[in-house]
């Protein structure tokens, strides 16, 4: 089972090329639903300006090329790689198994969609990668996710905010489903098909109302927070939760009663 290409069998009832052409158009979804971001939200231009404004400012210490490229592979290999943004260990721990996963489930669902002799490494590989979703995935949504009961909102609480995540939880989870139906030949694998399927759109579809284009601008703005401090000029973008004084002053613990 962990050694088969799950879309091969497919051809059984669709077209050979049915599944590429779905691929082609998800991944011009995303493209398109990143772009869309931009435009609607302004989140790109918010980067840029803020960046401009930064660099024409004079700050105490300048920054040259050399620096910059140093400071770009530092933004590359700590704030991208091994997300150190975030401030505790569990949670740091839940978004790399996630960041890691989400990226072997698309790269070995592009292989062995587009490969139909692919090795069987990318098989086990795209089992892995969506476990490692739904690991990290879970442990977030049900043991490190905002406070609900602190904040007096109900544990069963969605809001738009959790598209993404939802959406990838039920992708990865129903591709395992269906996986592991198919390869039982399960009667059911056709319908769990179709309902990865759904997901899977819901997912690449939704990025214009998702948290889905942020992966794309959160390295500009830790490169740009980095280079701001590094040249003396302070960044306005929000600094992290455990790092309180660099707006302004210490934060108080919330009181609720």
């Amino acid at each position: 089972m962990l050694t088969n290409n799950p879309f091969a069998a497919l051809t059984d009832f669709l077209p050979p090329t049915f599944m590429q052409w779905y691929v082609a158009l998800m991944i011009l979804a995303v493209i398109l639903g990143t772009l869309f971001d931009v435009v609607h939200k302004g989140s790109a231009r918010y980067f840029f300006d803020n960046w401009r404004k930064s660099r024409s400012r004079k700050g105490s210490n300048p920054v040259g090329g050399g620096e910059l490229v140093a400071i770009a592979l530092k933004t590359g290999f700590i704030d991208v790689m091994t997300s150190a943004e975030f401030c505790t260990v569990r949670r740091r721990l839940a978004h790399l198994l996630g960041m890691y996963g989400f990226v072997l489930y698309v790269i070995a669902t592009v292989a062995l969609v587009f490969g139909a002799s692919a090795g069987a490494i990318w098989a086990q590989l795209w089992w892995l990668g969506a476990l490692m979703v739904c690991v990290g995935g879970y442990w977030f949504w049900f043991f490190i996710r905002v406070d609900v009961l602190a904040e007096g909102h109900s544990p069963l609480r969605v809001v738009r905010a959790d598209l993404f995540i939802l959406s990838l939880l039920a992708s990865c989870t129903l591709a395992l489903a269906w996986g592991w139906a198919q390869a039982a030949g399960s009667p059911g694998a056709r319908v769990l098909f179709w309902l990865y399927l759904l997901a899977t759109t819901v997912l690449f579809g939704g990025v214009p109302w998702s948290k889905f284009a942020h992966m794309f601008f959160k390295p500009a703005a830790a490169f740009e927070k980095r280079v701001s401090n590094a040249n003396g000029t302070r960044s306005n973008l929000p600094a992290p939760a455990d790092k309180p004084e660099q707006l302004g002053g210490a934060r108080e613990i919330p009181r609720h009663y």
